[in-house]
């Protein structure tokens, strides 16, 4: 069996917090409250910078042309397109380009990126794509599921949203991540596995909290 089958396997009762969050039922079902959304998506904007960085040492920490490559792909992707996309898509919520610059990260998305820096600054490669991977491969499996909710996909604030991420483009970068954790974790040792199955532990967890984090709007304590 492949690393990321066992890992899947294994996670799934963590793994099945996330799609069932409240956050992510409220958008399959409509009713979530615009305002957690908003919330959401300025901190998932601060979020997709630092993620962007993970991507720039993959292809530092890549050995051949190819991986390098696909990695300043990604990177170019992210800040790029996905954060263009995400400007648009947060205007439609009265979010300005000016808000967007200057939020400031609630603690939950500074604990989940500064702790996906620290793995992938201090680890192999295999490392790298086990800290980003849970984002990735957890919004593919997310977008797909909610998509089969009959008139999800059409929501006037929140089917874009899941359009983008059950689309065949964005599953393809989940899935190439997907098989690179799988090529660069044969042979390794148990203690190696170990040390990657609970780098991807932890991020899925913290995809969790993240999800918790917009629904209740929880900034630092004593903020207004």
């Amino acid at each position: 069996m492949k690393f990321s089958e066992q890992l899947h396997g294994k996670l799934q009762p963590i793994w099945r917090q996330n799609h069932d969050h409240p956050f992510v039922k409220g958008i399959a079902d409509g009713t979530l409250d615009p305002e957690k959304f908003r919330f959401y998506m300025v901190q998932d904007y601060l979020y997709l910078i630092q993620y962007a960085k993970v991507f720039a040492l993959g292809a530092v920490k890549a050995d051949d042309l190819q991986t390098m490559g696909k990695f300043a792909a990604l990177l170019d992707g992210t800040l790029n397109e996905e954060m263009s996309l995400h400007r648009q898509y947060a205007a439609r919520f009265g979010i300005s380009e000016e808000e967007l610059e200057t939020a400031k990260p609630s603690p939950i998305t500074l604990a989940y990126t500064h702790y996906m820096l620290h793995a992938a600054q201090n680890g192999t490669l295999a490392e790298v794509i086990a800290a980003v991977l849970p984002c990735a491969w957890s919004y593919w499996e997310i977008g797909k599921e909610l998509h089969r909710v009959p008139g999800a996909a059409d929501h006037e604030l929140y089917g874009e949203w899941i359009n983008m991420y059950a689309s065949e483009e964005f599953g393809q970068m989940a899935q190439w991540c997907i098989d690179l954790l799988d090529e660069h974790t044969v042979g390794k040792s148990e203690a190696e596995l170990a040390k990657l199955e609970e780098i991807f532990l932890n991020t899925t967890r913290f995809e969790y909290m993240f999800w918790d984090m917009a629904y209740n709007g929880v900034m630092w304590p004593g903020d207004v």
